[in-house]
């Protein structure tokens, strides 16, 4: 007799001929009745609720855990499917099923008395792997694979959850404050920042624009110049066109007049010959003469001028340069004779005095005598027992020379007389 089974349910067939039993999943089989026996397995995973209410954690904090896990009987695998028919072979599901929660539940159990809830709440990825890792190696050896697991719900009846949560919310609340603060700081920075930058930005555009301007301007100027030099050469050139016009003109007046006196020498040969030689003599020659006279004379006065203007700069130049190397002369011996002086003034102290006052006394006998000198006319009255005339005028200059060694010991302290004989 044929026997078949869907993808979610496997096949075992026992007795005669069939040791080991045969497994079949998601097929059929042809069994022998009387001496064959056919039983079956649930390949449906199955969904557990896994509760470990009030788990001392490893601070002693009671919390209770829920978690969601899909275990289901593996039927590809021929060695966990012989498992799985060795402990669960006619049993049902809600049987297999509270036998695989009640191992889940006592793995979840002693996951959570070695951790802390701060790690099982903040970390809950951390704990199902851990949950899951532990409890896959036991229900393996049972023939059941975990698929899936979840942490669904932590919660305590201490509240010890909720003042976490309260120092999390008063934490965030600060750094929501603070994070509000900052940013309203960096946004009036960067405002200022900004407002900086415009201010410059409108700066450098008025210095661009400044320049630009300049630019147009300097510009302006040198093409003004430009096109006020091009009209005035067009004006040169137009006046001397006119000219070289009116000296054509004039050419030809002057031919149309010698065709006429060539018509009259026709008539009258000899007297155009004497008419036209005088007019060489007395009109054409002349008038060149005097046009070359004239050029030659305005070319003489221009170079003139060039050359005065020239020869008055190098005057000038080199007059500065006499008059600078005169004076630097000048205050050289000027001083190499001070310094001389000054020597000589050391070394012979009031010999030499002595001598520079003889020096100046010739001087001081002209300017004596100099008021003198300025007299057209003198009137002398003689009472007889002096001298009269010029011996008298002299002798009174010499009187006054002869008091100058008086005054000057006078003032100085030293005599002539006395260092002249010493001397």
């Amino acid at each position: 007799m044929f026997f078949t089974c869907g993808p979610n349910e496997a096949m075992v067939v026992s007795g005669f001929c069939r040791s080991p039993p045969l497994m079949i999943s998601g097929g059929r089989v042809f069994v022998f009745p009387c001496v064959q026996q056919i039983q079956r397995i649930s390949l449906n995973t199955l969904t557990l609720n896994v509760k470990s209410d009030k788990v001392y954690t490893r601070h002693g904090v009671p919390i209770s855990v829920t978690g969601i896990a899909q275990v289901k009987i593996q039927g590809q695998n021929k060695q966990m499917l012989a498992a799985a028919c060795q402990m669960f072979l006619g049993k049902s599901e809600g049987e297999i099923a509270h036998i695989a929660l009640e191992t889940l539940e006592g793995h979840q159990r002693a996951i959570i008395a070695h951790l802390t809830v701060e790690e099982i709440y903040k970390d809950r990825k951390k704990f199902s792997e851990q949950v899951f890792k532990v409890a896959s190696s036991d229900l393996v050896n049972m023939g059941i694979s975990v698929v899936s697991y979840t942490l669904k719900d932590v919660h305590d009846d201490q509240e010890y959850l909720h003042s976490l949560g309260k120092a999390r919310t008063a934490q965030v609340q600060k750094d929501a404050r603070i994070g509000e603060a900052l940013n309203k700081r960096d946004a009036v920075i960067r405002e200022a920042h900004a407002m900086q930058e415009k201010v410059s930005a409108q700066y450098v555009n008025e210095i661009q624009m400044a320049k630009a301007q300049r630019d147009y301007e300097l510009k302006k100027a040198a093409y003004d110049m430009e096109v006020n030099t091009k009209k005035a050469e067009s004006e040169m050139a137009y006046q001397l066109q006119v000219a070289k016009t009116k000296q054509r003109i004039e050419e030809e007046k002057m031919q149309v007049q010698v065709v006429e006196r060539t018509q009259q020498i026709m008539l009258q040969e000899q007297e155009i010959m004497r008419r036209e030689k005088e007019l060489e003599a007395k009109v054409k020659k002349p008038a060149e003469a005097e046009r070359y006279r004239l050029e030659k004379l305005a070319e003489a006065q221009r170079l003139q001028l060039i050359m005065e203007a020239e020869a008055e700069a190098e005057a000038i130049r080199v007059r500065g340069e006499a008059e600078a190397f005169a004076v630097e002369a000048k205050g050289r011996a000027e001083a190499e004779q001070m310094a001389k002086k000054a020597e000589a003034f050391q070394e012979y102290q009031e010999g030499a005095m002595v001598d520079m006052l003889l020096e100046k006394l010739p001087l001081m006998a002209e300017e004596i005598s100099k008021p003198l000198a300025e007299v057209q006319k003198v009137t002398m009255v003689s009472s007889g027992g002096s001298e009269v005339g010029a011996a008298k005028l002299t002798g009174e200059v010499l009187d006054i020379m002869t008091r100058l060694p008086e005054t000057i010991e006078k003032l100085t302290g030293v005599s002539i007389s006395q260092v002249a004989r010493t001397g």
